[in-house]
């Protein structure tokens, strides 16, 4: 199966995505680690990649299509993947129904005042990476972390007005990607607010697995 998934920063797709992983037997294909791969290989692709990143511009699509092209025809993933950030607009959507079969886009919904509490919540160690949120996983002592007992932080992307453009920028340019797949018959929508091992039992009856 190939499949995407969609959800607004926060709405836990890493997390399911590490599950389905595992459940599926095929592997997450992430266009942030294609371009890494592809610069440090030094690959055509790689190179033209790197004039744009080093220009601070973003990677055109057609660039990083090119790239994933490669990827998703490699022995791994004969069986299928899981797209990871990608596509994340129309456009690159209808670039990569030229190059691959999706079977499925899986959109885990979760509203956004969920996603605020989730994200500004979250809380992080620097010295050991240790992660809390306020409310669902609070450190003994507040602010302090229980395994080294540095100081936390809260990540600069945590930050509420962050949050909030992270969310509209989702809403303007990710979500109708929704519209599009349901217009294919590949949507299937689930709950993501119950929990992390409710959310695996939607995806997995979803998914038919």
């Amino acid at each position: 199966m190939n499949l995407i998934l969609l959800g607004a920063p926060g709405a836990g797709k890493g997390t399911l995505a590490a599950y389905l992983i595992e459940k599926m037997g095929v592997p997450s294909v992430s266009t942030g680690n294609i371009l890494r791969e592809a610069i440090k290989n030094n690959t055509p692709l790689g190179r033209e990649a790197k004039q744009f990143m080093d220009a601070g511009q973003l990677v055109p699509d057609q660039v990083v299509i090119g790239m994933l092209k490669d990827r998703i025809a490699q022995d791994d993933c004969k069986n299928g993947f899981i797209l990871d950030g990608f596509p994340r607009t129309i456009p690159q959507a209808e670039a990569l129904d030229k190059i691959a079969s999706i079977d499925c886009a899986l959109s885990l919904e979760v509203p956004d005042e969920v996603i605020e509490g989730r994200m500004t919540g979250r809380r992080v160690c620097l010295k050991c990476g240790a992660t809390y949120h306020v409310k669902a996983n609070p450190p003994k002592t507040p602010d302090v972390c229980d395994h080294c007992g540095d100081r936390l932080h809260v990540r600069k992307d945590d930050h509420m007005g962050v949050v909030r453009h992270r969310l509209a920028t989702f809403h303007e340019q990710t979500e109708p990607l929704k519209d599009y797949y349901g217009a294919q018959g590949k949507l299937k929508s689930i709950d993501g607010t119950q929990g992390i091992q409710q959310t695996e039992q939607f995806a997995t009856a979803a998914l038919g697995l």
